[in-house]
């Protein structure tokens, strides 16, 4: 699986339970050989953790933990977070919750 992704400090840093991911890229070419045009091409529903908040408040006022870290290679949900576009890379920001698993 082609996986071309940048890690680089990011100004951006999501607030709560949220975490900011970069998409892997997509497969250029099918199992066979066949070489798929972008149009062909599904959205990766995998990416690496960038940058994670500081947690959800709990009801005795101290922050929630982690299950993910920066650098984590992560599944997630085909409809999870937001998409942000930041120095002209495409990020998402999501709940954990929308996180499926964590690759590796």
């Amino acid at each position: 699986m082609a996986t071309k992704t940048k890690s680089k400090k990011i100004a951006v840093r999501p607030l709560g339970d949220r975490v900011l991911v970069q998409r892997v890229e997509a497969e250029s070419k099918t199992s066979g050989g066949i070489l798929l045009p972008e149009s062909a091409k599904e959205k990766p529903k995998e990416g690496i953790v960038i940058s994670i908040g500081a947690g959800k408040t709990l009801e005795n006022g101290e922050k929630s933990t982690f299950s993910v870290a920066v650098g984590d290679r992560v599944l997630f949900t085909s409809y999870a977070g937001t998409e942000v576009k930041f120095d002209g890379e495409e990020f998402l920001i999501m709940r954990e919750d929308d996180i499926l698993g964590i690759i590796g």
